[in-house]
């Protein structure tokens, strides 16, 4: 059942200077949280006030603004310079994290090994872990043969329990996560101890760019809005 005054941000109809969540004395649309929440809210800033977890969002919303050029030109018009390896790195350097772990699609095998040559470029420690670690048939999961890729053969499973398993024991102190599928990267984030970030997530249809079909919605990929 649907909660009174349920947040429904994505569907505000405010523009962007005069929203309340952007602007002081703003307004806002149908279940506003920024006007109505406040009990939320508060109980948000209470958890912005543990040492730790106020010092990963104040180096956070730093990278942030590092992420931009020429911000003392008057009026500024936003220029993004940093790739989101480079920011991974930065940010990783800012929270003082030495050891890193990586874990990652087999698909993307490649990539990883591109990705954990960088961060140990930049003077990090790696451990990277690979989805189909443990060699774990689908058919203990309870998948039939007929619902894997490869029919009538072993295929093993994603295995993202094990991956962040092998990532806590080696004591990481920052995750990457790259390429997980939709589901098995919800479960890396489940058990995995430390804090981690997304450098790209699965999508096989797009080069891994999954807003791709958002942005031809209108048109060409007009398909992905129907059931």
């Amino acid at each position: 059942m649907k909660k009174k005054n349920q947040p429904e941000c994505a569907r505000c109809t405010v523009s962007p200077e005069k929203k309340a969540c952007m602007n002081p004395g703003g307004v806002g649309d149908k279940g506003c949280p920024t006007l109505s929440g406040k009990a939320d809210r508060q109980k948000a800033q209470e958890e912005y006030g543990k040492k730790e977890v106020a010092e990963f969002a104040r180096q956070a919303t730093i990278q942030e603004g590092e992420c931009y050029a020429d911000k003392d030109k008057k009026p500024y018009v936003m220029h993004p310079v940093k790739p989101r390896m480079q920011e991974i790195c930065e940010f990783a350097h800012k929270m003082n994290y030495s050891r890193l772990g990586l874990a990652f699609c087999a698909g993307l095998a490649k990539e990883a090994a591109v990705v954990d040559q960088i961060l140990k470029n930049h003077g990090f420690e790696t451990v990277s872990a690979v989805c189909k670690a443990g060699a774990v048939p689908k058919e203990e999961i309870g998948v039939r043969d007929d619902q894997k890729i490869y029919i009538g053969e072993h295929e093993s499973m994603c295995n993202p329990i094990l991956q962040a398993m092998l990532l806590n024991n080696a004591g990481t102190h920052f995750n990457i996560v790259l390429g997980l599928c939709v589901g098995h990267d919800s479960l890396f984030f489940k058990y995995a101890e430390a804090p981690s970030t997304v450098l790209a997530v699965k999508d096989r249809t797009s080069g891994h760019n999954p807003l791709a079909c958002i942005y031809t919605s209108g048109n060409y990929g007009a398909w992905v809005k129907s059931p």
